[in-house]
């Protein structure tokens, strides 16, 4: 199945169904079951809508899971009201853990490129990590991240725009995807498109400017090398911060 549908609407879906599909199969043994033994299979359900899906999915069953939780397990029965202060802990906390690890699993796949990349892609993060660290100006870690993405995603350019102006072309996501518009563009089955490709900078909750790529035509660049540009776009991102940081504190 297409990578695009697994997280996409099948995994909106499949997060929203889940929990009650796995309520249903618990619900025969209610009388033998805790709350709490409840609460952490359903834990286990949200943690693989968000692993196979991405960090809305994960959200989603999470919410999704407290609700049948409420329904199905806590007294009064088929009605969304709780009566026990305890099994109230038990659904918040069911919630929150939900949350909690719908972002974890979302973190965890951007994590694991340093798993499952070569040890070329290990030595451009490695690269990139330091000069953040000790660059005494941002420009030359936005350069150095500028140089790395045209040799690792074979681009005939890119440039860096700072600032707010966003395009509506296609643009890189967190994830390795790309989309354009409302959808998702398959890199894997049409490789990239001829269209500057927006990848953008945010740290800190701030936006500060995107890079600009050039595909070469013809190129796929796996996801690997996708995730890995992702990441050196976030080292850009932690010394532009930095200064901006710095700039807003002073008087």
């Amino acid at each position: 199945m297409p990578d695009y549908l697994v997280r996409g609407p099948i995994a909106i879906i499949a997060a929203l169904l889940a929990p009650l599909a796995v309520s249903a199969v618990l619900l025969p043994f209610r009388a033998g079951l805790t709350t709490a033994n409840v609460a952490l299979v359903l834990v286990l359900v949200v943690v693989a809508a968000a692993a196979l899906g991405h960090r809305l999915a994960g959200a989603l069953a999470a919410v999704s899971a407290a609700v049948w939780f409420d329904f199905f397990f806590t007294v009064p029965y088929q009605r969304l009201t709780i009566t026990s202060s305890a099994d109230i802990t038990t659904a918040v906390v069911l919630l929150a853990v939900g949350l909690a690890v719908s972002q974890l699993a979302a973190r965890a796949r951007r994590l694991h490129v340093v798993t499952i990349t070569d040890a070329d892609h290990l030595a451009r993060i490695h690269h990139a990590a330091h000069l953040a660290e000790t660059a005494t100006s941002p420009d030359a870690v936005v350069e150095c991240v500028r140089a790395q993405l045209v040799g690792l995603l074979h681009l005939r350019g890119c440039r860096f725009q700072y600032g707010t102006l966003l395009g509506h072309g296609p643009r890189l996501e967190d994830d390795g995807s790309l989309t354009w518009g409302r959808g998702k563009w398959d890199v894997d089955r049409l490789g990239m498109p001829a269209q500057e490709i927006e990848l953008r900078v945010v740290a800190g909750g701030h936006f500060h400017g995107r890079f600009l790529l050039r595909p070469t035509p013809g190129t796929t660049p796996s996801l690997q090398a996708r995730l890995v540009a992702v990441t050196l776009a976030d080292q850009a991102g932690a010394a532009l911060q930095t200064t901006w940081a710095k700039t807003a504190s002073s008087p």
